[in-house]
């Protein structure tokens, strides 16, 4: 059988998708989408394994036995997150085993700030190169970039593609999970004198690095995902809707939130999806 103009493929598929109908099948997609799709996927499967490979050594530094299996759970979670995210992909034909096999998902940067550049071709958010150093480290991490996962993912869990859709709904709960644990943690070392300081100096470190993940206000890449139904807000809703949801944690919590400015220059226009 012939293939499908791309023409009439575009039509059938904004047809659908104003309709509020979703995509099933690689033959319903447009070069378009397939492309936008299989690039938001891939950066939330990479983002989900370098994760995984960062929290890694603190199975071994966790404070006490408890710890050592909650840190081995989150690290499970996300790397079954991965392989759940490169199953979907295998299906829009990646080889992921070439592909896991040409990849450092270890790979970490000791620069202090590398602002949104990436520093090797996986296509992680440039926040899962930075090494997690210390307990406080740890628990910021968790505490802001597992919140910004979450705000992200809100539109993944009805996007246009139902198989991703499909999978995203028990993604959202355990990352909801994992934030639990940073907010429990964030909360005990805040209150405690002798632990507060130390705190928000890692609060300061990571949280205008969560920031940056959500790429530039006004992208026109994020207007293409928006109108493939792809993504719903604009990457500066996101960012905001997380800034507000810290701010509120840490007035409770009794720290500050830093202040923090987008660099013009340096905003990438590839918002993070992931967790």
């Amino acid at each position: 059988m012939p293939k499908e103009p791309e023409r009439i493929k575009e039509e059938k598929l904004h047809e659908k998708l104003k309709s509020g109908g979703k995509v099933e099948t690689l033959e319903e997609m447009t070069e378009e989408y397939r492309e936008n799709l299989t690039h938001l996927m891939m950066m939330q499967a990479d983002s989900e394994l370098a994760g995984a490979f960062g929290y890694v050594p603190w199975i071994m530094k966790s404070p006490d036995i408890k710890e050592t299996l909650q840190v081995s759970q989150i690290v499970k979670d996300e790397v079954r997150h991965a392989r759940v995210m490169y199953r979907l992909l295998e299906g829009m034909g990646l080889d992921v085993e070439e592909y896991y096999k040409k990849h450092n998902f270890n790979l970490r940067v000791k620069d202090e700030d590398i602002g949104t550049q990436r520093v090797s071709d996986d296509k992680r958010v440039n926040i899962f190169y930075y090494p997690i150093e210390t307990w406080y480290d740890f628990i910021m991490f968790n505490f802001c970039m597992d919140r910004g996962a979450g705000h992200q993912l809100e539109d993944a869990l009805d996007c246009s593609y139902k198989p991703w859709c499909d999978v995203m709904d028990g993604i959202f709960k355990e990352e909801g999970m994992h934030m639990a644990h940073g907010d429990q943690w964030t909360e005990k070392l805040a209150k405690d004198d002798k632990t507060h300081d130390d705190l928000q100096k890692a609060l300061d470190k990571w949280y205008p690095r969560t920031m940056n993940i959500f790429g530039r206000a006004g992208s026109p890449r994020n207007e293409t995902y928006r109108k493939l139904g792809l993504k719903k807000r604009g990457n500066d809703e996101v960012r905001q809707s997380f800034a507000a949801d810290v701010k509120d944690k840490c007035a409770k919590f009794g720290l500050k939130v830093p202040d923090w400015k987008p660099e013009i220059s340096k905003m990438t226009e590839e918002p993070f999806i992931p967790g």
